[in-house]
């Protein structure tokens, strides 16, 4: 199975990273507090992907629903800017 997303997290109470992959939209909701019963929430980041054509692909970052880094993957290569598409309105 491919993911075109993965998520790597290196917390101190692993001895190791953990990751796993993410097909189209990865949605993350941070909480903080003094434990998982009492805990507040501070920010949701999302990862989403959109496959364009056979050889280009779309990855988006938001935080709390504002675009933070958008990027392109054209055959392979990685890309910032692709002729043709806009920032303005898109999320």
């Amino acid at each position: 199975m491919m993911y075109p997303i993965w998520n790597r997290i290196t917390a101190c109470i692993y001895k190791s990273d953990k990751s796993y992959g993410v097909k189209k939209d990865g949605l993350v909701n941070i909480c903080i507090g003094t434990s998982a019963n009492n805990s507040h929430h501070f920010l949701t980041h999302r990862t989403t992907v959109v496959r364009h054509s056979k050889n280009l692909q779309e990855f988006r970052f938001f935080v709390d629903g504002k675009l933070i880094k958008r990027r392109f993957v054209k055959d392979g290569q990685l890309k910032k800017i692709i002729k043709g598409f806009n920032l303005k309105g898109e999320q």
